[in-house]
Order: C-alpha cells, then structure tokens, then sequence
C-alpha cells in the first residue's frame, strides 16, 4: 500500500458556540472561540489517499487531479467563508477542528475512485491540528 498526501490551505471564520448553552457557559469552555463577532483561521488541509500503484504511470492517484477535487469538493466552498452559515455540509454542525475533519472526508470520500481516504489532517493553527482516520 502506497500513500499520497496533498495539501491545500485556506481561510475561514467561525464561531464556536452551543446554543443551548448561556453566554457564560460557552465562554467556560470555548473561551475567546466563543467570541459573537466570529475569528478566523489560516487552515492548512493536509488529504492522504491510499492504493496500490498503477504500474503505467507509477501513481497511486494523479496528485494534480487529486488537488483539483480538494479544490472542488471542498476549498472552494470554504474559503474565504464563514464556517457556521456559508457551508452547506457544515450546516447544524459545531464548526470545531474535530467536526470540521470529519465532515471534509465525508465530502471527499464519496468522490474517490479508485483509491482509499486515509487520512485528513487538518491544522487549525500552527500549534493545534486533528487527524481523521474515518471512525465513527
């Protein structure tokens, strides 16, 4: 098995709130997350497939064509956006790193051929990213 990761940045706000909590309860736990003017973060989106190479061209997957789906699929959609109201496949979800990673493989997996998702990794800052390996 051979992996291939491709990476692709992007910006995004968001919020982190819990509507049926108070104001006071989501500062507790979600602190400046929390903020109702929204933050926003540089991502870096790191996608690894995994396959067995083809032996005409040598690749698990086309990264060009595997870096133009991450574009369609997902960049496109998300950057430059605000995380809880311009994204339909993050609609009703808590736009944490963790939900975020789960929801961009879902979207990815679906349009694979060929190959397996292994992996997203998403970093959030430069001190704090998730790996999503497809549990549940």
């Amino acid at each position: 098995m051979v992996y291939l990761t491709r990476r692709e940045r992007f910006n995004a706000a968001h919020k982190l709130y819990n509507p049926h909590w108070d104001e006071a309860k989501n500062k507790e736990i979600f602190g400046k997350c929390a903020n109702k003017n929204w933050h926003g973060h540089n991502y870096h989106l790191y996608v690894t497939v995994k396959g067995k190479t083809d032996p005409n061209t040598g690749f698990v997957m086309n990264a060009k064509t595997l870096s133009d789906l991450i574009k369609r699929v997902v960049i496109d959609k998300v950057d430059h956006s605000n995380l809880n109201l311009d994204v339909d496949f993050l609609q009703g979800i808590l736009p944490s790193t963790e939900n975020f990673a789960k929801a961009i493989w879902h979207e990815l997996a679906k349009h694979l051929v060929g190959v397996e998702l292994h992996c997203i990794r998403l970093h959030e800052t430069e001190n704090i990213y998730v790996e999503y390996f497809g549990e549940v």
